[in-house]
């Protein structure tokens, strides 16, 4: 009994006091956005943690910040996020160097639930910066590739210097397996893909609507016209997923 009880107040302990994490790579995605991959200080800890789970990310001297996890539930040694600029504490982690620490709580929330649907058609729809919290469950469904139906991945963003992780992008657009279609608000130079809201994809998107269960994240606005266009192609809204992120 008494060994139960140990077990429970370490358990407790780790959610409310940060464990330490060093910077293993730095990436700038954006202008303003950028990529940390963290390694646990302690190397005995696994992180885990389920697609659409969030961070409390501590920056020592600063502030403490709720940052959503960006990178493969599959590798417990590594925890990833993709943090844009927008405060105090997001500016201090933006001038963070590869070996700097940071201190970590979690992870907390829900999860997304990518499990639960086997056998149904995908639908992931992004806008801006909500591509970050659902790359975990791409990476979940694709490492269960045999699972599921059609997977497609609806990705907008307000200009083409603004597009998450382009070379993974680019990866995922060569798989036979993997739908993927990226449109930008505004065009610039050189730029021949798709121009428009992201909700202009979903009508053609190449899915079944009565066996689609859809997965939102992005902008308020973008995630309410993102539902009606769903609604319209016949996707129960008791199937779509939503999370809200300043995209």
């Amino acid at each position: 009994m008494e060994h139960i009880v140990e077990e429970k107040v370490l358990f407790q302990t780790s959610s409310i006091l940060p464990r330490l994490f060093k910077i293993r790579q730095r990436r700038q995605e954006t202008r303003d956005t950028f990529t940390l991959e963290l390694e646990p200080i302690d190397k005995d800890i696994e992180f885990t943690f389920v697609p659409g789970q969030f961070n409390m990310i501590y920056v020592f001297g600063v502030g403490e910040v709720p940052i959503s996890i960006s990178g493969d539930p599959g590798k417990v040694d590594l925890v990833t996020h993709t943090t844009r600029i927008v405060g105090v504490v997001t500016k201090a982690m933006g001038k963070l160097k590869k070996g700097d620490i940071l201190g970590i709580r979690g992870p907390f929330g829900n999860g997304w639930g990518v499990e639960k649907f086997v056998g149904k058609d995908i639908v992931i729809v992004a806008g801006g910066i909500g591509l970050a919290p659902l790359r975990p469950a791409i990476y979940q469904i694709l490492s269960n590739r045999g699972s599921y139906n059609r997977v497609v991945l609806l990705y907008g963003a307000r200009t083409p210097e603004d597009i998450l992780y382009k070379r993974e992008i680019e990866k995922w657009k060569s798989r036979f397996d993997l739908e993927v279609y990226v449109t930008v608000d505004r065009g610039t130079s050189g730029w021949k893909g798709n121009v428009g809201v992201v909700t202009s994809l979903i009508a053609r998107a190449p899915f079944d609507s009565e066996n689609a269960v859809a997965f939102v994240c992005g902008p308020e606005i973008m995630m309410r016209y993102t539902a009606l266009e769903l609604k319209k192609r016949g996707v129960s809204m008791s199937l779509t997923q939503t999370l809200y992120t300043q995209g």
